[in-house]
């Protein structure tokens, strides 16, 4: 059974705003029967252009109502550019949060927020439209909305992209290429965390190779890194090969190889020597046969 919050409880039980504007400026529509959950948000401006009045239907369960519930509510006297900025971690933060496999209502409700305020931009369709290559065909989820979903709220794994966007909780068919679009956004968000502060020298000893090997490391890779629980060690530089050992949680990381070649051994190239390439040393999985406690 969900664990709900007191917050969720009350708008599940009294949900704010249930209905239909008839002459609204925006609608928008998101989900399905088919997939199981369904919303329309409607909304009305004053002559003052804030959001007078916001409305919603919805198809779905407990976390859906009171996601849309709040939604109305969280929008009502904001602008419509105001409105924009709201995301769904907004949604599940005003109820206190939500069970992690309901994530995806509050996405359903920032997806119809947008839907609606592109209507009432352009006049153009009410439904929600897909951006992208659909990944999941159960779902009718792109590469486009995993990759923002993933990116709005650091997934690591394709049972969080589940839980947020329903991709990969049908036929399981989809489930290799979300690994892959998780791998792709957050190698970029680890690239673009080690921003650049140094220049590559022109030439080096020895000595200055290594101290500033070390000092790239110290300064462009390992704060990302530790960012997410993890750590890099420099272990030995012998000519254009430097040796390094993964520590905390990079070293069971699956990301672990993308994040030598494309971050460690990248940014070492960039500030140290072109020639530099990496090795990573691993722990011995177990002790030779004849080696006794």
């Amino acid at each position: 059974m969900w664990e709900y919050t007191d917050k969720l409880k009350e708008h599940f039980f009294n949900p704010r705003n249930v209905g239909e504007i008839e002459d609204a400026d925006g609608v928008g529509e998101v989900g399905s029967l088919a997939c199981g959950d369904a919303l329309r948000l409607t909304f009305k401006l004053d002559k003052k252009g804030r959001i007078e009045d916001a409305k919603f239907k919805t198809f779905g369960c407990a976390s859906a109502i009171a996601t849309s519930s709040v939604l109305t509510e969280l929008i009502k006297g904001k602008t419509v550019e105001q409105a924009a900025k709201i995301t769904n971690r907004d949604i599940a933060d005003y109820l206190g949060g939500l069970p992690e496999q309901k994530m995806h209502c509050s996405v359903m409700g920032r997806e119809a927020l947008e839907a609606a305020i592109e209507n009432f931009k352009s006049g153009r369709t009410k439904k929600h439209a897909l951006e992208g290559n659909v990944v999941c065909t159960c779902f009718g989820v792109t590469d486009k909305e995993i990759e923002r979903v993933i990116r709005e709220n650091d997934l690591t794994t394709v049972d969080h992209v589940t839980h947020y966007c329903k991709a990969g909780g049908g036929c399981g068919g989809c489930k290799g290429q979300i690994e892959k679009i998780i791998a792709q956004v957050q190698g970029d968000r680890i690239k673009q965390a080690a921003a650049p502060t140094q220049r590559r020298p022109a030439k080096l000893t020895n000595i200055q190779k290594i101290q500033l090997i070390q000092q790239t490391i110290n300064e462009q890779i390992r704060p990302p890194l530790r960012a997410d629980g993890g750590n890099i060690e420099l272990i030995d530089v012998e000519g254009d090969k430097v040796t390094v050992a993964f520590r905390g949680t990079c070293a069971q990381c699956r990301l672990a190889e993308f994040t030598m070649k494309d971050v460690v051994e990248a940014k070492l190239r960039e500030f140290v020597s072109e020639d530099l390439y990496v090795e990573e040393q691993k722990e011995p999985s177990d002790r030779p046969a004849d080696q006794k406690e």
